[in-house]
């Protein structure tokens, strides 16, 4: 499954649009329950006048909400990512740690942010798991479970090491284009043969 994967996508990478693990911490945890499209807007403008923490910390929550109100959840958000830049500042020397533990501890932080600042922007074999990728792991048969820790706990043991820095892209690519939610293109995908999904579509 992974070799097809590769193959169609050598260099699989996020969506988001970042420059630093700072930008892309402030992305994910924007992403939230959001699209990659819509927090790509909104950081476009917010980068181009802050994008460390001690200039978004600056802006305040106020500041902030203005250049993310079109994101769902945007007044939480703003405030965990004032908090989160706070701490960064003051316990960090204003980097985005490298460590799960630390990552964790910041406001709006959960394992699957951490799981993606680990992965994308320090290149550790992490798998986050979002909706696409507990959909196509489930479907798949790939790793079967009833919450993203257990899907993630499967994955980390069935996907080969040579291809764990790259399946969480893979993955989630492949759910967002081809094994979507309601109807998914099963005459466009590359590892049908390999699918355990019984209830497969072809457009007519």
């Amino acid at each position: 499954m992974f070799r097809r994967l590769q193959a169609a996508n050598p260099h699989p990478t996020t969506e988001l649009h970042y420059r630093t693990p700072f930008e892309l911490l402030v992305a994910v945890v924007l992403s939230a329950q959001a699209t990659d499209k819509s927090v790509n807007l909104a950081t476009r403008e917010l980068f181009a006048v802050a994008n460390t923490p001690s200039a978004i910390y600056k802006l305040g929550v106020d500041g902030l909400k203005r250049y993310i109100k079109t994101i769902g959840l945007f007044n939480t958000k703003a405030a965990n990512i004032i908090k989160l830049c706070h701490l960064l500042v003051e316990k960090h020397g204003s980097e985005v740690p490298n460590d799960r533990e630390s990552l964790e501890a910041l406001p709006g932080v959960g394992r699957k942010t951490a799981n993606v600042v680990l992965n994308t922007a320090f290149g550790q074999p992490t798998i986050a798991v979002d909706t696409h990728i507990f959909r196509v792991a489930n479907r798949t048969g790939l790793a079967v479970g009833k919450t993203p820790l257990a899907v993630e706990t499967k994955l980390l043991k069935a996907v080969p090491d040579d291809f764990k820095k790259d399946a969480h892209h893979w993955l989630i690519l492949h759910g967002r284009y081809v094994c979507i939610a309601r109807k998914p293109k099963c005459g466009q995908c590359i590892v049908l043969d390999l699918c355990a999904y019984k209830e497969k579509t072809f457009e007519k």
